[in-house]
């Protein structure tokens, strides 16, 4: 069924591009390159303007038909899972319980803050400083 479907989705899009082609504007469109000349001849002056109008309204009320259609069957497919509901039901657990278990860390004991030492200023040296020779 969702292969008729889509089978016929896809046909009736082709079909709605070409026909929306075909249809003449202002530049006049892909007709011309086509032998628009002859469709004219064929329908009338005015009539294959309004029977590719016709065709391509017919053809959008089907592709939305189609569109809903296919949106519907989609969602009340009931057996359509996402892929991490089919991995889950595969293992039959739920991702928290194949997490290994993880022990809190273990509380290392800061060192004591020590008072920095007071340093005494070294002893004056009892040594003369030498001195420089006169030049």
């Amino acid at each position: 069924m969702r292969f008729l479907f889509t089978s016929l989705f896809i046909v009736i899009c082709v079909v709605q591009i070409i026909a929306i082609l075909l249809q003449s504007s202002k530049g006049g469109g892909l007709a011309g390159a086509f032998g628009g000349g002859s469709m004219g001849a064929m329908f009338g002056g005015r009539g294959a303007a309004t029977f590719l109008s016709k065709v391509s309204a017919v053809l959008a009320a089907f592709f939305m038909l189609l569109a809903l259609g296919l949106g519907l069957l989609d969602s009340t497919g009931g057996e359509t899972q996402g892929l991490v509901e089919q991995e889950r039901q595969a293992r039959g657990s739920s991702p928290a319980a194949i997490l290994p278990s993880v022990s809190s860390p273990a509380v290392t004991p800061q060192p004591e803050t020590q008072q920095p030492a007071t340093q005494q200023p070294p002893p004056p040296s009892t040594e003369q400083p030498a001195t420089q020779p006169n030049k």
